[in-house]
């Protein structure tokens, strides 16, 4: 998968949450549904997400798996949709899990975001 002007439409928006040196926390929100959609967009855009093995930085992921990160850094945090039988709107949040929380707490206090 590859962003391409031939490809099938697919609609991210990007918000940059918090800024460190070498590492920003992003949140996503999709408008459509395409396979890997977050993570080839973010690769696309410069920011491959950490852990991932088919999209992203290679080498920084073998050296993070070494300090200890064993997954992609990739989280649900909110969830809305349809119920598909009733149609009832429903909505779910949920905070990072814990090896993830660790990850940014180690990462200290993050830079000043301008704008």
């Amino acid at each position: 998968m590859r962003v391409s002007d031939e490809g099938k439409p697919a609609h991210s928006i990007v918000r940059l949450v918090k800024r460190w040196r070498d590492y920003s926390l992003l949140e996503v929100e999709l408008k459509t549904g395409r396979t890997h959609q977050i993570r080839v967009h973010l690769a696309h855009l410069g920011f491959p997400l950490c852990g991932d093995d088919k999209y992203g930085d290679f080498a920084l992921n073998k050296r993070l798996e070494g300090e200890g990160l064993k997954r992609m850094f990739l989280h649900a945090a909110k969830l809305k949709f349809a119920h598909p039988l009733t149609g009832e709107a429903l909505s779910f949040e949920a905070p990072l899990p814990d090896e993830l929380q660790g990850f940014v707490d180690a990462l200290g206090a993050p830079e000043k975001i301008h704008g």
